[in-house]
């Protein structure tokens, strides 16, 4: 299938099978996720992979009754920096360096870009950090397509729950989104066989 074939393919799955997702495309998958772009590469974020079946039980029950938080085979929490701090910068800095084999020295500039980012506020520095998580999402659903997994992106959910839950705020972290991959029931989900519903191309863009 084609990219356009696979996306035409995909919907956010309301309902899933508990079928597994085997390792080798789950794997591709949360590479695509790695590799997503990000504001200077920074990768603000952490993605955390919930397997433990009691730990899913209690997100289901205190921070997102959905239903694929149960059948879904990987749950993805897309958790933001809450604060930009000088270590993250430093630590990114050395990766740099040591990735392509430069002295840190010659990264001063760089390194500068990043200053007003450490002295803002906690307020600005998590909805920057969290708008990063939406292209690595987005990357997600992208790659998922590919490998004709059902991937469900998620917003309605309790994020101070959530982040209770799996003791975020200690970690300097907040909950954005979450990303779970499955396989859908056609039993269960009367929307699998539905048509696709979007605007035209002459309705979604506009040329100047």
């Amino acid at each position: 299938m084609s990219l356009i074939e696979q996306l035409n393919w995909r919907y956010a799955t309301k309902r899933m099978n508990k079928a597994k997702v085997p390792v080798e495309k789950a794997d591709k998958i949360k590479e695509a996720i790695r590799l997503a772009p990000t504001s200077f590469g920074l990768q603000a974020f952490k993605v955390i992979e919930i397997e433990d079946a009691a730990l899913r039980q209690r997100i289901y029950n205190e921070a997102c009754q959905q239903p694929q938080i149960l059948e879904g085979s990987n749950i993805l929490v897309f958790a933001a920096y809450k604060k930009i701090t000088a270590e993250l910068v430093d630590e990114y800095i050395q990766n740099i360096a040591k990735t392509r084999n430069i002295p840190v020295e010659a990264l001063a500039d760089f390194r500068a870009v990043f200053d007003g980012a450490v002295a803002g506020s906690e307020e600005q520095n998590f909805l920057w950090n969290a708008k990063q998580t939406y292209i690595a999402l987005g990357t997600g659903l992208i790659a998922a397509a590919e490998e004709q997994v059902d991937a469900t992106p998620m917003e309605g959910f309790n994020p101070a729950a959530l982040d209770e839950i799996l003791g975020l705020s200690p970690q300097n972290l907040g909950s954005v989104t979450i990303l779970v991959l499955g396989y859908r029931d056609t039993v269960e989900d009367k929307y699998a066989a539905a048509s696709k519903v979007r605007k035209s191309t002459e309705d979604l863009y506009v040329k100047l």
